[in-house]
C-alpha cells in the first residue's frame, strides 16, 4: 500500500513538470522607425519633437480614466500593443480590456499579453480563447504546470513559485505607455462598492517608452515565460460558448453600462489625440529587475534596488514615500532613522492596519513603528473610509488616486525634484523576490504634487502615529478632528486581527512579505 501510495505521488509530482522552451517562437518591440510611421507615432512625435531625450509624462490619479486611457491606447494602436501585468481579474473591468485587446487584434494589431500565473485565477479558458487568434501570443510567468490546483505548485517548487512578476506596463505602437501600481481588476479601476484601490499610474511618451518596450522583450523571452498553449489545452466548444455568454451578460448587465457611460463622460476620454493631453516633460529613466530574478538568478548590480540609489541619490531635505505595503526591515529602519537625525524631513504613508488587505504585511511593518516614529519619522497610516470614517472628506487631487478603502500607490518623492513611480513595494519581497517596474522622473512640478499630497491630503485621510510622550506608547492621532481625536489602539479594528498581527509577528517571515 505505502509503495502504491509513493508511486502515486511520484506520479503526480512528475506531471506538475514544465514544458520544454523548445521552438518557442521569438518577437521584439515595433522599431521606432515604424513606430513614428503610426498614427500615434506621428500625433506624439510632433509634441516629442520639442522635447528631445524627455519624456512627457501625464498622471493617472482617477481610476477611472485610468482605465479609460488603456481602453484608447488600445483603440487607437495599429501595429503592436505589448502588455504585462502581475494580476487580471476575471470582472467587468477585466472582461471589458480583454475584449480590447481582442477588437484590436481583429483589426490586424499584433498583441503580446504577458501575465503572472499567480494572478489569473480561473482565467484559463478566457485566455485560451483569446491566444487561438492568429494576432494574440499569451505567455505566463513563473507559470504552475499543474493547472487545476495552483497551490500545489508552491509545495513542489517553492524556491520558483515563490517568485513573481509584478511588473505593469500597457504600450502602444512603442509611442505611449502606461506605468505605475494598477492591476486589471474593478478594485483598480473604481468599478465595485466593495474595497477599492488608491493607486497611481503615468501614461508616458519620448524617450522612456523604447526603455519600457526593451524591458518587456527581456521578459517575453527569458526562461520564466511560457507560451500558454503550452500549458492550456483549447477549450471545447461547449467551454467557449459558455465564456461567449458570460461576456454578452457583462456586456448587457447594468453595471458595465453604468460604468462604461461614466468613463466616456470624463474629460480625458474627449480628447482628440494624446497630443492633446496635458504632458510634463521631463528627464526620466526606466529601473526594472532582470527577469533572471523571477528564477533566483540576477546577481545584485542586475536588480531595480541596486539602481534606485544612483538614479533617487541621497536625500537632503526631504523624502516623501507612499507604500501600501511598507516593511522596512532593520536595515531599512536604521536608514530612515538615520535621514531624520540628519536633518532630511522623512515621511511615510502606508496602510492602517484597518485598511490594508494583509494583515501578515501589517505585521512586518508594526515591529519597526516605535524605531521610525521614535527617530523623527512622520508615520502617517491611511484610514479605511477616510469620508465616513473620520468626518473629513479627503481631497481628490492628489497623487494617491481617488478616494478609497485601502492604498495601493506606490510612489515617492526627493527634495522637490525627483519622483519615481512604479510597482515596487519597500518591502523585502519587492527587493528580493518579486520582479518590479518604475520610472524615476526629474520633476520640480510632479514632486510638488507629491509633497501636496503630505501637505493637505494626508493629514485629512490618515492617522498620525506618534508617541505618548509619558508612557512611550504608541498613538494614533485623527489630526482632521478639532480637538485632534487620541487613540490608545489601532483604529477601526478587532481584538482578534491585533491578536493575529501579534501571533504573525513573532513568525521569522519577515523575509517573504
Amino acid at each position: 500500500m505505502a509503495v502504491a501510495l509513493l508511486g502515486a505521488n511520484l506520479a503526480l509530482l512528475s506531471g506538475c513538470a514544465l514544458p520544454p522552451l523548445d521552438g518557442r517562437p521569438s518577437s521584439q518591440a515595433l522599431p521606432q522607425v515604424e513606430a513614428r510611421t503610426t498614427s500615434l507615432g506621428r500625433e506624439i512625435g510632433a509634441v516629442a519633437a520639442q522635447h528631445p531625450q524627455q519624456t512627457g509624462i501625464h498622471a493617472l490619479r482617477d481610476a477611472r480614466e485610468a482605465f479609460a486611457a488603456r481602453v484608447l491606447l488600445a483603440r487607437q494602436a495599429e501595429r503592436t500593443l505589448d502588455v504585462q501585468y502581475y494580476i487580471w481579474r476575471d470582472d467587468t473591468t477585466g472582461h471589458l480590456l480583454l475584449d480590447e485587446l481582442r477588437q484590436a487584434a481583429d483589426r490586424g494589431v499584433r498583441v503580446r499579453l504577458l501575465l503572472d500565473d499567480n494572478g489569473i485565477a480561473g482565467m484559463d479558458d478566457a485566455l485560451a480563447a483569446l491566444d487561438a487568434h492568429p494576432q494574440v501570443d499569451v505567455r505566463l510567468f513563473n507559470p504552475f504546470a499543474f493547472r487545476s490546483f495552483k497551490p500545489l505548485g508552491f509545495v513542489t517548487d517553492f524556491q520558483r513559485a515563490n517568485r513573481r512578476m509584478h511588473n505593469k506596463s500597457f504600450t502602444a505602437d512603442n509611442v505611449a505607455t502606461i506605468v505605475g501600481g494598477r492591476n486589471v481588476g474593478d478594485e483598480y479601476f473604481g468599478a465595485t462598492d466593495g474595497v477599492l484601490f488608491a493607486d497611481l499610474d503615468v501614461l508616458a511618451v519620448g524617450s522612456s517608452v523604447d526603455e519600457v518596450s526593451a524591458a518587456f522583450d527581456a521578459y517575453w523571452s527569458s526562461a520564466s515565460a511560457y507560451p500558454l498553449s503550452s500549458l492550456v489545452s483549447m477549450p471545447s466548444a461547449q467551454a467557449l460558448q459558455a465564456i461567449e455568454d458570460r461576456a454578452a451578460r457583462i456586456d448587457r448587465s447594468e453595471h458595465a453600462a453604468s460604468y462604461k457611460q461614466a468613463v466616456r463622460a470624463l474629460p480625458y476620454f474627449q480628447h482628440d489625440s494624446k497630443a492633446d493631453v496635458p504632458f510634463v516633460w521631463a528627464n526620466a529613466r526606466v529601473l526594472v529587475d532582470n527577469p533572471a530574478k523571477g528564477l533566483g538568478e540576477a546577481a545584485p548590480e542586475q536588480l531595480l534596488l541596486h539602481h534606485m540609489g544612483e538614479a533617487i541619490g541621497e536625500p537632503q531635505r526631504n523624502l516623501d514615500l507612499v507604500s501600501p505595503y511598507f516593511v522596512p526591515t532593520r536595515q531599512g529602519a536604521e536608514y530612515f532613522v538615520g535621514l531624520a537625525q540628519r536633518g532630511v524631513r522623512v515621511r511615510i504613508l502606508t496602510n492602517s492596519m484597518a485598511a490594508t488587505d494583509v494583515l501578515a504585511v501589517h505585521s512586518g511593518y508594526a515591529r519597526h513603528r516605535e524605531q521610525l516614529v521614535q527617530g523623527g519619522v512622520t508615520l502617517l497610516e491611511l484610514k479605511p473610509d477616510a469620508q465616513d470614517r473620520s468626518g473629513a472628506s479627503s481631497s481628490k487631487d492628489t497623487s494617491l488616486g481617488s478616494s478609497g478603502s485601502s492604498l495601493h500607490a506606490k510612489t515617492f518623492g526627493v527634495d522637490g525634484e525627483r519622483v519615481f513611480v512604479g510597482s515596487f513595494n519597500f518591502d523585502p519581497r519587492s527587493a528580493r523576490l518579486n520582479t518590479e517596474l518604475g520610472l524615476v522622473i526629474q520633476s520640480p512640478q510632479l514632486a510638488a504634487t507629491m509633497a501636496k499630497v503630505f501637505d493637505t491630503a494626508a493629514p485629512q485621510s490618515a492617522w498620525e502615529v506618534r508617541l505618548d510622550p509619558q508612557t512611550q506608547a504608541l498613538r494614533w492621532v485623527d489630526t482632521a478632528r478639532q480637538p485632534e481625536q487620541i487613540l490608545e489602539t489601532e483604529p477601526l479594528t478587532h481584538w482578534w486581527q491585533r491578536a493575529c498581527v501579534r501571533l504573525l509577528g513573532l513568525l521569522p517571515i519577515e523575509w517573504m512579505l
